[in-house]
């Protein structure tokens, strides 16, 4: 076979194989500048050692981290993870809001409340008994979802790996690789916006507690694939 044969057929099989998933990842080990983005600080959260190595810890009270860009802008799938620690505090807690600017009044979400029409993602908990449970949630154009599971309590204290996904048709959530919920929900890819790391972004829910890590893929990971604590 020739050299041109040879070039063609190489460019043909990669041409034929699947795209590979874009990924960015979010390490919480600085108060300036994380995944590439510069980063506002509200309050006084502080930079800690930890098990999982550096992370930021909240007070749960005005402590949060404002994000100038966000990930997954177009992505039509998506798995969005970090790695965390419940630290207690309040019952309800929202603690990862990533949204879409609204391009015609320039807001992130409403002045108030919980409810906006905003598309967003959220990664929530609520805390009960020095016990937390976990509350995903999906916002587009399309439709929402919420995935929440009193009964699948987790001990405060340990970090965890939290997961949410979405294949085209079918969300999900795990802790630390293990399936707690799904359902399906039509979904459309979110535009541009903002992220906040510490309360939801129109500063409704404090968290009390730290974040290590963050991973932003546009494609839905098989739970073998998903963020793990280091051993």
């Amino acid at each position: 076979m020739s050299r041109c044969s040879i070039a063609f057929a190489a460019l043909l099989v990669a041409s034929l194989a699947p795209a590979r998933a874009a990924q960015t990842v979010w390490t919480f080990d600085n108060l300036s500048r994380i995944g590439g983005i510069p980063v506002k600080v509200e309050g006084n959260p502080q930079l800690i050692e930890s098990p999982v190595g550096k992370a930021v810890r909240f007070d749960g009270k005005d402590d949060a981290l404002f994000f100038s860009d966000r990930p997954l802008v177009g992505a039509k799938t998506f798995t969005i993870e970090a790695i965390f620690r419940p630290e207690g505090g309040d019952f309800e807690q929202r603690w990862m809001h990533i949204v879409e600017t609204d391009p015609v009044t320039g807001l992130d979400a409403l002045p108030a409340g919980t409810s906006d029409p905003n598309p967003r993602f959220m990664f929530e908990v609520r805390i009960k008994d020095g016990s937390w449970y976990l509350d995903a949630f999906v916002n587009s154009k399309a439709g929402s979802k919420a995935l929440i599971f009193p009964e699948k309590l987790h001990p405060i204290g340990p970090w965890y790996a939290v997961a949410q996904t979405y294949d085209g048709k079918t969300y999900r959530m795990c802790v630390d690789g293990v399936l707690e919920g799904e359902a399906d929900v039509p979904f459309t890819p979110h535009g541009p916006g903002h992220v906040m790391v510490g309360v939801r972004i129109n500063h409704v829910n404090w968290f009390k507690g730290a974040v290590a890590k963050a991973r932003f893929t546009d494609s839905a990971l098989p739970p073998d694939q998903l963020l793990k604590l280091p051993k």
